[in-house]
């Protein structure tokens, strides 16, 4: 990886970290449902011209293909946009952006362990670690929280563990069915086909009163900076250093998420917080690390 590449992972990090910061403030106004209906239509329809330009397929012939494929689209929408979208924002509702960012970042032991049971991806000891050690993480980080240990604050962690579940669920049917495209196609075809399931819940959910322009520029940031332009960054990192070191965004979304809260929400943080935080980060570290392993040999074979 060149200084580039470091510098656009970093850059990554610190917009997808920010976009727990924009939901926070945007979702108690515009409510889960029609925010993330925004976020993923606008998205995925600022990203249909931008992918003539990237060479990433163009013309009628290649969205006809897509269209094509709508079956896979509404499925791998719903696990890897709609559902986990929904409920990170209604997380939101009640824990902190801090909280939320770091809970996110189970992620790739939830796509472990559903890969091993779906698909037969084998768990080795070093995976297993990593998933034992993330479950105490979990412990420690809802345990050590500064917020108000009752019912509705463990149904925010709930949905938080569960938007978790989902990504694991998208990407590894996506792994399994959505291939050949370019990354971009496939980003736009699980963004509309987010919004196509989204359509009527954010319809029935309606805000009561206007937004207020923190809300509405924080929808706006969370759509342009953290889905459509890191999206670009994204693709950026995929095609130049592959999909290994690029998922090792991983680490950096959390912490960021935790640095933006503290300043910008003046949100509370605790020593349980950075230690659950730190845990979870190394179990990650395991079981990413054995996936980076297993590529490695892959690439050498």
């Amino acid at each position: 990886m060149k200084p580039i590449h470091y510098a656009t992972l970093t850059l990554l990090g610190a917009i997808w970290g920010a976009s727990f910061l924009f939901i926070r403030v945007a979702a108690p106004e515009f409510g889960p449902n029609m925010l993330m209906f925004v976020r993923v239509l606008v998205a995925g329809l600022i990203l249909i011209p931008i992918a003539p330009m990237l060479n990433q397929g163009a013309g009628g012939q290649s969205y006809r293909m897509l269209l094509s494929r709508w079956r896979e689209f509404l499925m791998v929408g719903a696990f890897n946009a709609a559902i986990p979208f929904v409920l990170i924002a209604f997380s939101q509702l009640t824990i902190t952006a801090s909280l939320a960012a770091i809970f996110n970042s189970v992620t790739p032991l939830c796509t472990a362990l559903i890969a091993a049971v779906w698909i037969g991806e084998a768990l080795t000891p070093q995976k297993i670690a990593g998933l034992v050690l993330g479950v105490i993480g979990v412990g420690v980080l809802v345990g050590g929280s500064p917020l108000e240990m009752n019912t509705t604050f463990l149904i925010a962690v709930a949905a938080s563990i569960g938007a978790a579940i989902c990504y694991g669920i998208g990407t590894v049917y996506a792994s399994q069915h959505i291939t050949g495209l370019p990354a971009i196609q496939a980003s736009i075809g699980q963004l509309l086909g987010a919004s196509v399931l989204l359509s009527i819940p954010a319809a029935t959910t309606v805000p009561d009163s206007p937004p207020s322009m923190a809300a509405i520029l924080s929808l706006t940031a969370l759509i342009v900076l953290s889905t459509s332009f890191a999206y670009l960054l994204y693709f950026y990192l995929l095609k130049n250093v592959g999909p290994t070191r690029t998922a090792s965004v991983t680490f950096l979304v959390p912490v960021f998420g935790t640095i933006w809260g503290i300043l910008f929400l003046n949100e509370p943080v605790s020593v349980g917080l950075f230690v659950g935080m730190g845990i979870i980060l190394l179990s990650v570290g395991l079981v990413m690390g054995a996936r980076f392993q297993k590529a490695k040999r892959l690439e050498t074979t």
